[in-house]
């Protein structure tokens, strides 16, 4: 479906809606491909990014905006990249993991720069692994294979709702209560803070805060969607699957990513998330859930801000109907499926 986006949003694509969000706009690149070679093609950060050690693996660290990355391939709407450049060597130890000889020592991240005291690329994370390619008095250049989300890269053909970052110039608009105005360069909107870039406001954008995190805001951004009847596609109803409990996503987890599913759940207790957990953003809040079948396998649904309300009367070991789309099958630290909640449904006791 083709359509004429909001005036505070740029780019173009095919738009499809996500339940129980006032404007959740997904424009999927123009032209990408699966698994398109782009050999040793160069792209430029449009928008500060994630870099991930796979798609939406490990966050590792983040690009800068402007600096120009070396592209692999296009895998979907995920770029792999070649990063190279220079650490200082005293924010490195060696190691032996995954095949790698460096990891970030430095708390809690490390500048990537494109010379011994040049300009920065990147910032990596603490306990990012990199290769060593080099060295001179007081650096290391140091190389990693790794994959940032592609709508970040060269290109402004990005589309959504979720968080938009305070910065790049934004302002708030002291003239409103509750309503955000980004600055001259705009500002990009993301899944979450420290998440993968939805949009990019245009410069004096307009938006109603619905929450605040620190330097980040939460924001509903209203407009208009050109959508002739009988043009919908499947894609604005989800499918939503039943048939496969926690234990069969756990077994085989990049098959269910991105699948809404709706579970019968016990609740445990509700939870905050720690910086160990890469799967979430730290403080994120979430329900630590198990099933109420099988293997009473351990189940995390993430709540968004604006949704703490429906969760706050939870008892423990409460039965509860939860309609969720899967972050990741199994997360990194546990193993355990991880849902983004659309909805929830308390049950009656027996």
């Amino acid at each position: 479906m083709k359509a004429q986006l909001p005036s505070g949003l740029v780019g173009q694509g095919t738009i499809s809606m996500i339940p129980n969000a006032a404007l959740a706009l997904f424009l999927l690149l123009a032209g990408f491909t699966p698994e398109r070679a782009l050999g040793q093609d160069q792209a430029t950060v449009v928008v500060e990014e994630n870099i991930r050690a796979e798609p939406q693996g490990v966050i590792i660290g983040r690009a800068v905006v402007g600096s120009v990355i070396q592209v692999r391939r296009v895998d979907g709407n995920w770029m792999e990249v070649d990063l190279q450049g220079w650490v200082w060597s005293q924010s490195l130890e060696a190691t032996d993991r995954s095949g790698f000889d460096l990891s970030v020592s430095a708390s809690p991240s490390e500048n990537l720069r494109d010379g011994p005291q040049g300009s920065i690329v990147a910032r990596l994370l603490q306990g990012a692994l990199v290769e060593r390619l080099e060295e001179t008095p007081g650096w290391t250049r140091v190389r990693r294979t790794a994959w940032i989300w592609g709508p970040s890269l060269n290109r402004d053909d990005r589309g959504g709702q979720a968080t938009l970052a305070v910065g790049s110039g934004a302002s708030r608009d002291p003239a409103e209560e509750g309503r955000w105005r980004s600055g001259a360069r705009g500002a990009p909107i993301l899944t979450g803070p420290d998440g993968d870039t939805l949009a990019h406001g245009l410069p004096d954008t307009e938006v109603q805060v619905l929450a605040r995190r620190g330097n980040w805001i939460r924001v509903r951004l209203e407009g208009w969607v050109w959508a002739p009847a009988g043009e919908e596609t499947d894609e604005a109803a989800p499918n939503v699957i039943s048939s496969a409990g926690p234990d069969e996503v756990m077994q085989t987890p990049e098959a269910y990513r991105g699948q809404v599913v709706s579970w019968e759940l016990q609740f445990v207790s509700m939870e905050e998330a720690e910086r160990i957990r890469t799967d979430f953003y730290e403080g994120e809040p979430f329900l630590l859930t198990r099933a109420s079948s099988g293997d009473r396998a351990f189940v995390y649904v993430a709540v968004p801000p604006e949704r703490l309300s429906e969760v706050q009367g939870l008892i423990p070991l409460e039965r509860i109907g939860v309609v969720g789309r899967i972050r990741t099958g199994a997360a990194a630290l546990t193993g355990s499926p991880i849902l983004d909640l659309l909805e929830l449904t308390r049950r009656m006791p027996d």
